[in-house]
């Protein structure tokens, strides 16, 4: 039996994140985006699960962010898909934030 432990890995500073400008970051091979939604903010996976496309350069509209690739809209509170093409929600990560630190929380 494998037990899944996870790790608070610092991936930005507050102040890198603002409202409907999503950025990335890399943790390892994953690569993940970063959003601020009503001064709360948020991580999922970077890559569409439609098509290889960059979350980060989609278009942020309070809590939902479009792929820039062919438009699917995803929940990033919850990750869920809103609209085709895509049909499977992105995944999304525990962020925590220490001061001017965030980290996000990684389970292996």
């Amino acid at each position: 039996m494998t037990l899944n432990s996870s790790t608070l890995h610092l991936v930005a500073k507050v102040d890198q994140i603002v409202d409907d400008q999503p950025i990335q970051v890399k943790v390892g091979n994953l690569i993940l985006a970063l959003y601020r939604v009503r001064e709360k903010i948020y991580a999922t996976a970077g890559i569409c699960t439609h098509q290889h496309a960059f979350m980060a350069q989609g278009y942020q509209e309070e809590d939902e962010i479009e792929c820039p690739l062919h438009q699917a809209r995803f929940n990033i509170c919850t990750g869920k898909a809103l609209t085709a093409p895509a049909n499977q929600d992105l995944a999304v990560y525990p962020v925590q934030v220490d001061g001017d630190n965030v980290y996000v929380e990684i389970t292996s």
